[in-house]
């Protein structure tokens, strides 16, 4: 996949072009993004909205919308590699390869826009240089939470939850920037509607449970402009003054919880960097490493009504 997608739009100073690619036929106005697969249908995204409330701030910033691509994590970290660290925030209509947390796949949506996208996914680029890079994940989710509905939890470090199931999740990668600065990536891919159950580790959920009807760029309006402001702000503070907002969030706090790694406890909710507190049989844990998977532990059993 190339740097720019030949039917990408970029909301710019200067604005969006209207231009024409092979079909299916993407046509790009100021706020639309147009697909013909056989039905008409016009999905507006808020792209200069969102550009005029961010520029300020970010100078050089830009939002690009695209049909399609591989995964935006990674096509961002292309363009770091390549030396391209602008502000910017990139939107798949459809993903073939999204990924998530520990290399897993993250399942975008497999329909056209025709059919009513059943995801949200983007990435946003940043060049940050903060004291301390723990926690960055759990305030991208907070701040993702916090602009959608108060129902919604987070799941240590990088997942959304709703009613015990998985409803989106946040993969954040680096790359090097410029001075002391690091070029941030962070991803987020939420369900809109159910997605396919088959082979999924947690079950999942969907935004539209809580939020019926709602579209894919309305959700978009909803969060970037929080989340940017968030980021800004945990790079300037570290984690410390989101901890408490986290907590009435946190899924696995005060419940026993099994890690990957082999360890299990009783989780104590999060310091303030971040790291999972688990108090286990050897005293209380602090985990940090992001190759750690954690999770609920099963409850036990209920005993019978006869006592067996």
């Amino acid at each position: 996949m190339s740097a720019t997608h030949p039917s990408s739009r970029r909301s710019t100073p200067a604005g969006a072009a209207a231009r024409t690619a092979a079909v299916p036929c993407w046509h790009l106005r100021s706020d639309e993004f147009h697909c013909s697969w056989g039905h008409a249908v016009i999905v507006r995204w808020p792209s200069e909205a969102i550009w005029e409330d961010l520029v300020p701030s970010l100078p050089g910033f830009t939002v690009e919308i695209v049909p399609e691509l591989d995964s935006t994590n990674s096509e961002l970290m292309r363009r770091a590699r390549n030396g391209l660290f602008e502000p910017i925030l990139l939107v798949a209509e459809r993903q073939t390869a999204g990924r998530g947390r520990l290399g897993r796949d993250w399942a975008s949506d497999t329909q056209p826009a025709a059919a009513g996208a059943a995801s949200l996914t983007f990435s946003l680029g940043l060049l940050l240089a903060p004291q301390d890079w723990s926690g960055l994940s759990l305030v991208v989710g907070l701040a993702v939470v916090e602009a959608l509905h108060p129902g919604l939890q987070l799941k240590w470090p990088n997942d959304v939850w709703l009613d015990e199931r998985k409803l989106g999740g946040i993969l954040i990668e680096t790359a090097t920037g410029v001075g002391d600065m690091r070029y941030v990536v962070i991803g987020v891919g939420l369900n809109l509607t159910m997605p396919d159950s088959q082979g999924l580790r947690t079950p999942a959920a969907a935004l539209r449970e809580v939020l019926p009807g709602v579209e894919a760029p309305t959700v978009l309006e909803r969060v970037v402009r929080p989340l940017v402001h968030a980021v800004q702000r945990f790079s300037e503070t570290g984690f410390v003054p989101f901890r408490a907002a986290f907590a009435k969030r946190d899924v696995l706090q005060g419940r026993d919880v099994l890690c990957s790694d082999g360890q299990s406890g009783a989780c104590r909710g999060v310091d303030g960097r971040g790291a999972l507190l688990v108090h286990t049989a050897e005293g209380l844990v602090s985990i940090t490493s992001a190759e750690v998977s954690v999770r609920p532990a099963p409850a036990p059993p209920s005993p019978s009504a006869f006592g067996a």
